[in-house]
């Protein structure tokens, strides 16, 4: 019986797991002494948390972070072994759920760390938590005017071990910004809460604070454990300063559908906003904003097709949008592969669609979906 072939896919977004593991160790040496913490939050910021975080475990990556019990029990469920952390979770979680796959989690307030201990509890299984404690981003994490209750009921649950106490860390609100005094602020707070905690009877197992920015730009903060995110996945966290030697691991890329001339004078898209101003040819990428490609990036954008980049002419339609080839067409046929963004010389880097957006290169990278089938290539899988 004949094989019947899988034709490739029109829209595709390849994530390169040799890239991720190559960014693990450059973050690695950076945390020097200290371990590295994977955060695969958010699917693996859209690259695949599973497939990212077994590269970048066998990297050298020693523990991964998310923030929900269901992205953390996902990762279990594909085998993974190695310490999970969870820190984004409102009482009324499954944490029994968490319990049984040994998820370590995170508590912010009294009502969380009570729900914990009521489904260590119900499971008959000791919980393991952290603590995470706002240092001044006042976003998640214990507020000092409840830090001192937190601890109280901590050192009880311990006590009759229904929980375990792993650690305490906290997020930097402007690590973007190295020389900023507030990180400096943010650090004495940590300290301080850690102190109090010890003076509380409960001695962390490890601390930690450092995202991408302050893994690579401020060594002094590594202390037990790194946490980085977007610096996995190649993108410079502070790329003002540098890109570390990071590659960027995701490459959003679709088919040409149709090659065309159009006459000087006919207009191209809905509006007619792009008029040819002498006789071109253009090719039909079947990709639009119903796959995440910015209905706003109209006109203000290229892509790599044919060794060459094409600027976008028209509007962006839901799913596609018309690229002008000129007389310099290279060839380019129907079939042929248009790299929207990607670390390939020549191509188009996220960073540019946040610059055009006025956004960062994270938003940029978690856009692609809909019809963008994701595919991994390299890496042990």
């Amino acid at each position: 019986m004949d094989r019947v072939s899988t034709p490739e896919p029109q829209v595709e977004t390849l994530v390169d797991l040799n890239a991720i593991a190559h960014n693990v160790r450059i973050l690695a040496e950076h945390a020097g002494d200290a371990a590295v913490m994977v955060v695969v939050k958010a699917d693996g910021y859209n690259h695949g948390a599973v497939e990212v975080a077994k590269a970048a475990l066998a990297a050298g990556a020693r523990e991964l972070g998310v923030t929900t019990v269901p992205e953390a029990v996902k990762l279990r469920a594909a085998g993974i072994t190695a310490p999970i952390l969870c820190w984004l979770n409102t009482s009324d979680t499954d944490y029994a759920s968490a319990v049984e796959a040994d998820i370590e989690i995170a508590v912010s307030s009294v009502a969380h760390l009570e729900a914990v201990a009521a489904a260590a509890r119900q499971v008959g299984k000791t919980a393991t938590v952290s603590l995470k404690v706002d240092t001044g981003l006042n976003r998640n994490g214990v507020a000092p005017t409840e830090y001192a209750q937190v601890l109280d009921l901590l050192a009880r649950l311990v006590a009759e071990e229904t929980v375990r106490f792993r650690a305490i860390f906290s997020h930097l609100a402007h690590a973007d910004l190295p020389s900023s005094p507030s990180i400096d602020m943010q650090r004495d707070r940590f300290l301080e809460a850690i102190a109090t905690a010890k003076q509380a009877g409960l001695e962390p197992e490890l601390v930690h604070l450092a995202n991408s920015a302050a893994a690579l730009t401020r060594p002094d903060l590594a202390f037990d454990m790194v946490r980085p995110g977007i610096a996995v996945y190649g993108l410079s966290p502070v790329p003002e300063i540098s890109d570390y030697g990071l590659r960027p691991a995701m490459t959003f890329r679709a088919r040409v559908a149709l090659v065309k001339r159009v006459a000087a004078g006919e207009g191209v898209s809905y509006g007619h906003e792009w008029i040819a101003d002498r006789d071109t040819t253009v090719a039909l990428i079947p990709a639009g904003y119903a796959d995440g490609v910015p209905r706003t990036l109209g006109g203000r954008f290229d892509v790599w097709l044919g060794g060459a980049r094409r600027p976008n002419i028209g509007r962006i339609c839901m799913d596609q949008f018309v690229v002008d080839l000129g007389e310099n067409d290279a060839g380019v046929r129907e079939g042929d592969t248009a790299i929207l963004f990607g670390g390939e010389p020549g191509a188009p880097h996220p960073q540019e669609w946040a610059d055009t957006l006025g956004t960062i290169h994270y938003e940029v990278v978690c856009s692609p979906h809909g019809r963008a089938v994701r595919n991994h290539i390299g890496g042990d899988r």
